[in-house]
């Protein structure tokens, strides 16, 4: 490697077959960093506007051709999947081979690699350690005495990896699949599948939906020793009478469908997630006793899970608790860049959440004032507000710049935006924003942790404030609150904030993601006006600057 060159990482893994739709390999993603930083970062779908792109292998050659890049000479690495480790583009003119190795590596390998008419070294990284490293852009090096952690539904060789961190070198404790029978919870097991309705062409949506739905249900002691003795109906594809068969035998309740409001389905749910939730925090309990590490770096798509997450904060089984934003695949190839470049550096620069850049100029908005005033009338006389400022977020999470924002003390418009807007579904809730005073009115708490920077912690509002708060309050008394911590981390957003909080008493605002159903955040101008058509959304902010759309 050659400290003087970019680097250039690659999730790009094909499927294992031409579906219509995602199936084993989803988000592909591109990330160039130079001297530590990140230079370019791309998640396909953004650009293509098809959610969760798995055909970076199609559009390769045409996206590094329209950023001039087929020259430059990069060190690179590419990330592999459980369902393989090559890389060849539609043309033939990128192939990359990587070794087949029993073993999870704590290091990159070596591979094969043919690069647009020339052959070049390149390397692989496993997807774990890939995951891991995804922490590095957003938290700069790992501290010392840290326990370093992949949970996912699959990686390379395991969906549960361990590693040390000390005397800066990298120790591999465990890779295994033990505990795929969690995280099989929320993207293989058929009774969540058929309580959602969701089809396997909608797999990776359930998640989400999952967590939302279980919080309208309470968790029963003896209904989960039932769920275990039936294996939590996780292989009931296409004999779903088999549950309704086995609810009306021991529990004398006659189900005659997967009624998303019947109090039984929500406990069912419910109880399945407390499980995973319990089980979860009592891995990282058992970790940090053998290894008595004070320091928890966190990543895989089972860290997007904001009441475990929020469970391991509060047990304070670690000093901290670092997760990025992107912790699911859409930061894979971030995290094999940061590794590659802090083997040439030693360190890496710290990043904002705000990194997809492709074909983007604005990097930052500065907010006008005058501006600001006519957004904040807008807000506060209950429009709804499109934000698609500067970059966009990495990760699946809208963390202002790519926003759709509300007053958040109104139950109708948070239906209107979430139902009518979006179409989502009737139980899941929408998630605030607002200045960390505001965070600590809402909770009572004299310190706010930083990850609800990234919208990774629940927290209980305290029963007197809920009315201000409630088209963003969860049936269970909790928010997923995203806080402003300082103007650096979102000067337009701090603004804002400010000027509803001292103009117009206004504390917090809905945040939710700015995009249609079944699409990919928006990425650019063009985007946003069509998807604020699409959804009926007035008033569009497209790099501080308020625009109006046909409606």
């Amino acid at each position: 490697m050659d400290r003087n060159k970019p680097t250039l990482a690659i999730y790009g893994i094909q499927d294992r077959d031409e579906y219509e739709h995602p199936f084993y390999v989803h988000d592909h993603n591109l990330c160039i960093m130079q001297n530590g930083q990140v230079r370019d970062f791309m998640q396909l779908e953004r650009v293509t506007g098809r959610k969760r792109d798995n055909r970076l292998h199609l559009k390769l050659d045409e996206l590094l051709r329209e950023k001039k890049l087929l020259a430059e000479d990069f060190d690179l690495v590419f990330v592999d999947n459980v369902v393989g480790r090559s890389f060849i583009n539609r043309q033939g003119n990128v192939r990359f081979e990587a070794p087949l190795n029993r073993l999870l590596e704590a290091d990159k390998e070596k591979g094969r690699c043919w690069w647009f008419g020339r052959e070049q070294k390149a390397w692989v990284l496993n997807h774990e350690l890939a995951h891991i490293f995804t922490c590095l852009p957003f938290y700069g090096n790992f501290k010392p005495n840290s326990l370093l952690v992949h949970f996912d539904g699959g990686a390379s060789q395991s969906n549960f990896s361990a590693w040390l961190f000390r005397n800066r070198k990298l120790v591999k404790l465990s890779a295994h699949w033990d505990y795929k029978y969690l995280s099989a919870i929320f993207n293989a097991n058929a009774l969540v599948f058929s309580v959602i309705g969701a089809r396997l062409n909608e797999q990776n949506s359930v998640p989400g939906k999952f967590m939302g739905l279980a919080g309208h249900g309470a968790y029963r002691y003896e209904l989960e020793a039932w769920l275990r003795e039936h294996s939590f109906f996780e292989n009931i594809w296409g004999k779903k009478s088999a549950f309704f068969r086995e609810v009306k035998e021991h529990w004398k309740i006659d189900l005659r469908s997967f009624d998303q409001r019947h109090p039984f389905i929500l406990d069912c749910m419910a109880t399945l997630h407390e499980l995973f939730v319990r089980e979860m925090v009592q891995i990282f309990r058992r970790l940090q006793r053998e290894t008595l590490c004070t320091n928890l770096y966190y990543s895989g798509g089972c860290a997007l899970n904001i009441v475990a997450n929020t469970r391991l904060v509060e047990e304070r089984i670690f000093d901290r608790v670092h997760i990025p934003p992107c912790c699911e695949d859409s930061g894979l190839a971030l995290g094999a860049a940061a590794f590659v470049e802090w083997q040439k550096h030693g360190e890496l620069k710290e990043h904002s959440p705000y990194l997809n850049n492709w074909g983007l100029e604005a990097e930052a908005v500065e907010p006008d004032a005058e501006q600001l005033e006519q957004q904040a009338e807008l807000l506060q006389a209950g429009k709804i507000v499109g934000l698609c400022n500067g970059y966009g977020e990495a990760g699946p999470r809208a963390l202002g710049n790519r926003s759709l924002l509300a007053l958040a003390d109104s139950k109708a418009l948070a239906k209107k935006l979430s139902m009518d807007c979006k179409g989502r579904e009737w139980y899941r809730p929408l998630a605030p924003v607002m200045l960390e005073r505001n965070a600590r009115y809402f909770t009572g708490k004299s310190k706010i942790n930083a990850l609800s920077r990234y919208m990774l912690l629940d927290f209980a509002i305290l029963p007197d404030k809920q009315k201000e708060l409630i088209g963003a309050v969860h049936i269970d008394g909790t928010a997923r609150i995203q806080t402003i911590f300082n103007r650096a981390q979102n000067p337009f957003l701090w603004d804002l904030l400010m000027l509803l909080d001292e103009k117009f008493k206004i504390k917090a605002l809905i945040n939710t993601s700015f995009n249609a159903k079944g699409e990919p955040m928006v990425h650019n101008e063009k985007d946003a006006m069509a998807a604020a058509r699409k959804m009926g959304i007035a008033a569009l902010v497209i790099n501080g600057k308020l625009l109006k759309t046909s409606r």
